[in-house]
């Protein structure tokens, strides 16, 4: 039976690219995935195409393709990948013309648009996810992008697409395409599309899935996590798969940790929801077929929703941070101390904010006082303050670092390390779109293509 053997290139934008680089080199790969598309993402490659039309896709881009084009050529592995961002086409013009400064010619590039969806939704008066609201309260848009299938990949690699860039689309997508390629699966098998969706879910955060988020030194030790090497799956036609690693690679595949990357961001594994099927991960086993080796079946789906997500980024005011330590007896006091200074001088100011908090890092930041403090043994010996504030204006935001700068030599006592920054807060909010009114568009170049 045919196989297909896909490899995890990234789990988000700024990941490693040297695991990459050796799956290119040593995996015998027939694709390398690069998955690198958070919800705000695209908002900010957004913001950074409206102060310059060329840019817009990953900050990244050119170095993951410098480092593993090489090898790619070489082995005859395609790249798939969502690094385009807001912008796939000039993504797409940027490896093209890197392709053909490495001497790296016959290459087809291929761009996936059509997932930019901004002008409907500002036409459009619809119920967001999150809070019921309408789409219409929302202020300072600066991006709504629809979360794409496999179609318009798809029709990438029938064209002979040997890169295939895209925005935004369902991470899942970017490892389902090429098994319908290859495979020939119908749009309607909703049975494969749904294994291949499982495949795709274990694999698209990379690292996460050789031991990196199940790595605890005291209850689950993974060996070898500064060499973590990334995961790759060889997929049968039927959408069973065998995920493995490099056998020299650090960190490892295991029942345990392929369990818990599969619930990783699932809020109902009887029903995961994508633009090409609901898929149901509730029947999934795993099984242990050799060192780091696991097979994955079980999975399967029932029909689409016929809706796609739709991930609006807009501009929802500051958030002013000033940072200071105190260290030796009484840290603690003398921080919480400084907290209630700035919260006066605030107030004293006039400063306008929504929300204002005072952490203690390392002390009761993250559980906050009744937790922390019960089992807390001793006096903490250093403690770092932040306070943190949401303005809608950008001068409030700096009063807020600069107060806490103040305490320097406004006491209390022994403050040092002060460090100030705003922050222009890019928020997220989702709604749902029919299907209908996106449809992906394609544009293929070859690298000898001077038209670029």
């Amino acid at each position: 039976m045919k196989t297909i053997r896909l490899g995890a290139g990234a789990g988000f934008a700024g990941d490693r690219i040297e695991p990459a680089q050796a799956l290119a080199q040593q995996a015998q790969l027939d694709y390398l995935i690069f998955e690198a598309l958070a919800e705000r993402t695209i908002a900010l490659a957004q913001q950074r195409k409206q102060a310059d039309a060329q840019t817009g896709y990953d900050l990244l881009l050119e170095a993951r393709f410098r480092a593993v084009l090489p090898a790619c050529v070489a082995n005859r592995t395609k790249i798939i990948t969502n690094m385009g961002a807001a912008n796939p086409l000039a993504a797409a013009q940027r490896v093209r013309k890197l392709a053909d400064s490495m001497g790296l010619t016959q290459l087809k590039i291929a761009s996936v648009t059509g997932d930019n969806v901004t002008d409907y939704i500002k036409a459009h008066d619809l119920p967001l996810l999150e809070t019921g609201q309408s789409s219409q309260t929302l202020k300072s848009m600066l991006s709504a992008n629809a979360y794409l299938g496999v179609t318009g990949i798809v029709q990438a690699l029938e064209l002979g697409a040997d890169v295939v860039i895209t925005g935004r689309v369902a991470d899942p997508a970017l490892y389902l395409a090429p098994c319908v390629y290859e495979f020939g699966w119908e749009l309607t098998d909703w049975e494969r599309l749904g294994k291949g969706t499982a495949v795709g879910h274990l694999l698209e955060c990379a690292g996460q899935l050789t031991g990196g988020y199940y790595a605890d030194p005291v209850k689950k030790s993974v060996a070898g996590l500064a060499n973590l090497g990334f995961p790759y799956a060889d997929v049968d036609a039927l959408g069973n798969a065998v995920f493995s690693k490099l056998a020299q690679s650090g960190g490892e595949l295991s029942i345990a940790n392929c369990t818990e990357q599969l619930l990783y961001e699932i809020h109902d594994p009887h029903c995961y929801l994508t633009p090409d099927v609901q898929a149901d991960f509730s029947q999934v086993q795993f099984t242990q077929v050799g060192p780091s080796q696991i097979a994955i079946q079980g999975a399967s789906g029932r029909e689409k929703s016929g809706l796609l997500k739709v991930s609006i980024g807009y501009q929802d005011g500051y958030v002013g941070t000033g940072e200071i330590a105190y260290a030796g007896p009484s840290a603690k006091e003398r921080a919480e101390l400084a907290y209630q200074v700035v919260q006066e001088r605030l107030q004293q100011l006039g400063v306008d904010y929504s929300e204002l908090r005072g952490d203690l890092i390392g002390v009761s930041a993250l559980h906050g006082d009744a937790i922390s403090t019960s089992y807390q043994r001793i006096a903490p010996y250093e403690v770092l303050l932040r306070v943190s504030g949401r303005t809608q204006t950008r001068e409030a935001a700096q009063t807020i670092g600069n107060e806490v700068e103040a305490l320097y030599t406004n006491g209390p006592a022994g403050g040092g390390g002060a460090k100030k920054w705003v922050k222009e807060i890019v928020a997220v909010a989702s709604v749902l779109i029919p299907e209908q009114v996106v449809q992906p568009i394609v544009k293929i170049w070859e690298t000898s293509d001077a038209s670029l």
